[in-house]
């Protein structure tokens, strides 16, 4: 209790005389006196009726809301926006996704700005709200606390435990004559049995783990399952919890800190995450004033081993990790080998090591020994050469080995639309290295997550003989050598611009290389000869986030240089 004398940052919009016009709006809305005489909390509610992730999420808000009048707090909640990256997928409005976490970050600022509030419960759950709404709270750097929504259960298709990773799969078994349609309608309707973001190691729930790992929720965020009783007392712990950290005076700035990111990293390499953490956590850092260079996630790759496989990597999904120990059970084994920092603040006004004091792995197959990894290195792989010089991603962990080290030609599509049209008419063959441009950050616009080509691909029977490169991404749902994050992008001139057809494209994953096997003068002469294409879409909100966007390799952020005084973990 020792902050609570100092003056709430609400008091200017409720305290003196002069603030009698803002009171009268208050009780417009029916607030008391007495409410208004208590910290107001901003709880920021990413629910809607087109996310399964954010369906349930005007309960969990209630439940966070009872939590913080429990602890003599008032709640006052406010809507974001979220998009479905599956219902956005293969068409016009993925270019929407990851341009919508700016808009997020950006919105949460205003109202936080606008309405005064003391502190904010931020609750997300699906792609690209989880890191808008931590990119805010760095930004703002009010006490804050996450809660998700937390994940699906897995469905049930034919006997086994299957995903949405598992349908659009099922759309290539269906084109090579391994499902019949019937079979396909039949896994529609199983495939995802309600609420919650959806049930492997994709993007969604590999934010919200490492949300927790960061120290920004509460031990449970990540795993707890959303139809879980248990996920509405983490709300309600997580209301009551805020208000603890505005009175302690404890802000993301004592927690996302360089030694938090450098333990997300690792628990993101343990994990086998998706590859988009690899444009957030560099967003997130660069809202708290820090820099995540791409070499630091090979770095720590190279010392933390990948301890579970989790689809669509294997056969487990996130209810069996929170049935193993959940990621208080993970943190615990990488703290006992000395490879995360256990000493870092978190919004238990606890340590991480204090956190995890006394848990355990409950089952060794879901979260392996040190000594019994998976693999050896972690679940993501920096790649760099002359056709990314600036880097590239791939989840190694769900890569097969016999694609580790690849030499193929080239087949060269301009967009996500034509290399779909290529699988649908086997233009496409074993050896390929599939190249998708223009679909980067600026040039898409918008980075497209691409898990229709990808998932085509592994439903075909060719993810253990066929790449694919982009300078987009691709899903946390992909498996097989599927390389994103290509950078610069082709839309800046980068290399990818200048492949063409039957190239030979060298992929050697273990050495981190990714090079073009073309001599430097055809190289040279190609750049002389290329020319911009025309910008795809010319209005709207797409328009200027093609013109403020920078690189994926610097998370894609809206800035052409970081903060002065900014630092490197």
């Amino acid at each position: 209790m020792k902050k609570q004398v100092m003056e709430m940052r609400s008091d200017r919009v409720k305290k003196g005389v002069e603030k009698a016009p803002h009171r009268s709006l208050f009780k417009a809305m029916g607030y008391t006196d007495e409410e208004l005489n208590r910290p107001l909390i901003g709880v920021v509610n990413a629910h809607n009726e087109i996310v399964p992730g954010h369906i349930h999420l005007d309960r969990l808000a209630g439940a966070v809301k009872d939590g913080i009048r429990m602890a003599g707090g008032t709640p006052l909640e406010f809507p974001v926006i979220g998009v479905c990256d599956g219902i956005a997928m293969n068409h016009e409005g993925m270019k929407y996704s990851l341009a919508s976490r700016e808009l997020i970050a950006d919105s949460i600022e205003i109202m936080a700005r606008a309405h005064a509030f003391d502190a904010l419960v931020l609750i997300p759950n699906c792609d690209k709200i989880v890191p808008g709404m931590l990119m805010a709270a760095a930004r703002l750097d009010l006490p804050a606390i996450v809660i998700s929504g937390g994940p699906m259960l897995a469905g049930l298709f034919q006997g086994r435990r299957a995903s949405l990773s598992d349908i659009f799969e099922g759309i290539g078994a269906v084109k090579a004559g391994k499902m019949t349609e019937e079979e396909l309608m039949e896994m529609e309707a199983s495939i995802c049995p309600g609420c919650g973001s959806c049930a492997g190691m994709f993007t969604a729930n590999s934010m919200n783990c490492i949300t927790e790992v960061i120290g920004m929720a509460l031990p449970g965020n990540g795993t707890v399952p959303a139809v879980a009783a248990a996920r509405i007392r983490l709300a309600k712990a997580s209301g009551m919890q805020i208000m603890k950290l505005l009175q302690e005076d404890i802000r993301p700035s004592a927690i996302i800190t360089a030694a938090a990111l450098r333990n997300a990293i690792a628990a993101d390499m343990a994990l086998g995450c998706s590859t988009n953490t690899v444009l957030h956590l560099p967003a997130i850092a660069h809202e708290a004033g820090l820099r995540l260079p791409l070499d630091l996630f090979n770095e720590i790759s190279a010392r933390v081993p990948q301890l579970c496989k989790l689809s669509p990597a294997g056969p487990h999904f996130i209810e069996d990790l929170d049935r193993a120990g959940g990621i208080p059970a993970l943190l615990r084994r990488l703290l006992e080998a000395g490879l995360i920092d256990g000493k870092v603040t978190t919004v238990t006004g606890r340590t991480l090591e204090e956190n995890v004091a006394g848990r355990r792995v409950l089952d060794e197959k879901i979260i392996r020994r040190i000594e019994d990894p998976f693999s050896r290195s972690g679940g993501l792989s920096i790649l760099r050469g002359n056709l990314a010089p600036d880097g590239a991603v791939v989840k190694r962990g769900a890569v097969d080995a016999a694609m580790m080290v690849h030499r193929g030609p080239a087949r060269v599509f301009n967009s996500e639309e034509e290399v779909c049209a290529a699988l649908e008419t086997g233009r496409v063959r074993k050896g390929d290295v599939v190249v998708i441009r223009y679909e980067g950050p600026r040039g898409g616009p918008g980075m497209r997550e691409m898990l229709t080509p990808t998932a085509v691909v592994a439903g075909l029977g060719l993810d253990k003989e066929v790449a694919l490169i982009t300078d987009g991404r691709f899903s946390g749902a992909t498996r097989g050598a599927s390389i994103g994050h290509v950078s610069p992008e082709a839309a800046e001139g980068g290399p990818i611009a200048l492949v063409k057809d039957d190239d030979v494209i060298s992929i050697d994953i273990p050495a981190g290389r990714l090079e073009l096997l073309v001599e430097e003068e055809t190289m040279e002469k190609r750049r002389k000869e290329w020319q911009p294409q025309p910008p795809r879409i010319k209005k709207g909100y797409l328009e200027r986030y093609s013109r403020l966007v920078t690189s994926a390799s610097s998370g894609a952020v809206f800035a052409d240089e970081f903060p002065a005084g900014s630092q490197e973990p």
